[in-house]
């Protein structure tokens, strides 16, 4: 019996990927784009469908109120803005999608259409937009605001930024670009119109003064995990993003529930791909599992320490780290993940430390063991599960690039299980392949 056949993406940021270490490694040269490009070209040679950014306009000074902590490991900050590293990793490649995260909180919808539009011609249509509405309450400082909207309003917000964007997009018909030296007509003026827009929250005239790009729109991501975050996902991603919580039950409840919606508002179903985060643990024959050093342990509980704080908006050096947790912290940022804190603490009397010491396991999937193993693990989950496939976790794991791209998929292409080949041109056609 033949394997259901899944997509392949790769997480990553624009920032400092394979620190701590020597200095020596694979990525230690990530501030002129030259890594990345790289990457860009072993990720092809392996037929990954697409690389994604995430991407944070802060420096995190959340934790004890000093940024420290942050810059010391290159947790947060620093970071590069990866839209324009989009273009430069397409000069070399010939057909991985390239996905970058931008916030719709912070950039003017026009200025990101235009931009979007820009590297989706520049990417030969293989750009895709991470849509976020960001959660960090020092980028709306940053970006002079005084807080946050609550979190609904910025997802009506989001809704409506994207309607815009579309409209912007389509501004330019099909076949406006008419370049026609007999008649000495660049443009078809009858196929360029304003769009007039006026919403509740934006208002534009248009039309965009680029080129339609040869996808139109870049290809949409976007991780709902929320009630209000699934609805907007359902109704606008392309590529969803899911958490593996809940285990195999749980991504596979997951992606119906997506499906369903998306059913429900006269999308194609199939025309989305909902891909879950993970890691993988790539061991030698025989080793069970690797041990770290002390002093990459306590990398890891500062590196977690810091996200903690960032994302929950809790200072956690006002704590007992290692006291049991204390069941009275409140979290500003996401609330489902202080609750799955505490429910640990109460229930199986971990401390705060125990927490962050427990590396990047809280997906509740363990892909860990050799290639081989990685690959029939894998490919069961996805079996269960229905589909779409998996986005490995990149920054911190360069140590295993050559193990994933010269073991791990190989292992899979032999199943059956992921593309050997890539037969569509743009990231869309690519994607929709099956």
């Amino acid at each position: 019996m033949g394997h259901v056949k899944f997509h392949l993406g790769y997480f990553t940021k624009f920032g400092a990927t394979s620190w701590p270490g020597d200095g020596k490694e694979f990525g230690s040269n990530w501030i002129d784009g030259s890594y990345h490009k790289e990457l860009a070209r072993m990720l092809e040679a392996a037929k990954f469908d697409f690389i994604l950014f995430e991407d944070t306009t802060i420096v995190g000074d959340r934790y004890a109120g000093s940024m420290e902590l942050d810059l010391k490991n290159a947790t947060l900050a620093p970071k590069l803005d990866p839209l324009p590293l989009l273009p430069l990793m397409a000069q070399d490649t010939s057909h991985i999608g390239l996905i970058a995260t931008a916030s719709t909180t912070f950039y003017p919808p026009y200025l990101l259409a235009r931009l979007l539009s820009t590297v989706d011609s520049l990417t030969g249509g293989r750009a895709g937009w991470n849509m976020v509405t960001s959660s960090e309450k020092n980028a709306a400082l940053n970006f002079g605001m005084d807080k946050l909207l609550p979190p609904t309003v910025r997802y009506d917000i989001a809704d409506e930024y994207v309607d815009l964007v579309k409209q912007l997009w389509d501004s330019w018909d099909e076949g406006a670009l008419v370049a026609n030296t007999e008649t000495g007509v660049y443009v078809d003026h009858t196929k360029v119109h304003t769009i007039d827009f006026v919403g509740e929250h934006f208002r534009s005239r248009g039309p965009l003064n680029t080129v339609r790009s040869p996808q139109g729109y870049p290809v949409f991501a976007q991780a709902g995990a929320s009630e209000r975050g699934r609805a907007f996902s359902s109704k606008n991603a392309e590529v969803v993003l899911g958490m593996m919580t809940g285990g195999v039950p749980g991504m596979k409840a997951y992606r119906e529930d997506i499906r369903n919606r998306a059913e429900a508002q006269g999308r194609n179903p199939d025309d989305i791909k909902v891909v879950f985060l993970t890691p993988v643990n790539i061991l030698p024959e025989g080793v069970e599992q690797q041990e770290m050093t002390d002093a990459e342990k306590q990398a890891s509980f500062e590196h977690n320490i810091v996200m903690a704080s960032s994302s929950l908006d809790v200072d956690f050096s006002l704590y007992d780290l290692d006291g049991p947790v204390p069941q009275d912290i409140v979290a500003g940022g996401h609330t489902s993940a202080l609750d799955h804190m505490k429910k640990a603490g109460r229930e199986e009397g971990k401390s705060l430390r125990d927490l962050f010491s427990m590396g990047q396991g809280a997906s509740g999937m363990d892909f860990s063991g050799t290639p081989q193993q990685i690959a029939e693990k894998m490919m069961a989950v996805m079996d269960e599960v229905g589909g779409d496939g998996f986005l490995i976790e990149g920054s911190g794991y360069n140590r295993q690039l050559p193990q994933l791209i010269d073991e791990l998929i190989p292992a899979l292409q032999q199943a059956g299980a992921v593309r050997t080949e890539y037969t569509g041109n743009t990231l869309r056609d690519i994607l929709r392949e099956f």
